[in-house]
């Protein structure tokens, strides 16, 4: 899918605050409608003032070009362009996931009105919570031996795990993520995104501190 700034822009309202449904180190995240299609849509928008976005973005691009699976963020279009005033623009496009982030489901916000409804619509069940497991786990477990080359996600947490309208688990946010390719009967590692940031406190993979 080719979608361009404009066509982008249109999509969320001008990139509209009232549209923001993520944020993170590097970028943020607005949902948005194809005008064309109809088809929504999360637009991740790169903060390229950010040391090490640029980089973020290339690793994110590079480790998901190859990837199919049913448990991991479909990317449906990368778009490097420039805005209205000029400056550079980089942004992923993904499906749209109706239940939000795992770690909302995990952690309850606090609410104004009908709060005691709302924290029962927000708590999973059992099976959901296994469910959920098996899929993240089967994602992993399709980056590490099924893929041409291991890919190590790098910042595994609840907020990079999306879950669509049927709670099937999608694991998204490859900003981090290491590459590890086998050359000539050896292992050649592919890394990129800040130096300084390996990933989130209490999340990240053992042995790539």
């Amino acid at each position: 899918m080719r979608l361009s700034y404009a066509e982008l822009a249109k999509a969320t309202d001008g990139f509209s605050p009232l549209n923001v449904i993520g944020s993170g180190h590097y970028s943020s995240v607005y949902k948005g409608i194809l005008d064309q299609t109809g088809v929504e849509i999360a637009v991740k928008v790169v903060n390229l003032q950010q040391r090490g976005a640029s980089s973020s973005f290339m690793s994110e691009c590079k480790a998901l070009r190859t990837v199919r699976h049913r448990n991991l963020m479909k990317l449906l279009s990368a778009c490097s362009s420039i805005d209205f005033q000029g400056n550079d623009f980089k942004a992923l496009v993904y499906e749209f996931m109706p239940n939000g982030s795992l770690e909302k489901w995990l952690h309850i916000e606090n609410a104004w009105e009908d709060e005691q409804q709302i924290k029962e619509s927000r708590n999973l069940k059992l099976i959901q919570r296994l469910n959920i497991a098996i899929d993240i786990a089967s994602a992993i477990e399709y980056l590490h031996s099924g893929c041409p080359s291991t890919i190590i996600h790098g910042d595994l947490k609840p907020s990079n795990v999306l879950l669509d309208d049927e709670m099937t688990a999608h694991v998204g946010d490859f900003g981090l993520a290491k590459i590890i390719s086998t050359m000539s009967g050896g292992a050649q590692l592919h890394q990129s995104g800040s130096a300084a940031i390996k990933g989130t406190i209490g999340y990240v993979a053992p042995g790539t501190i």
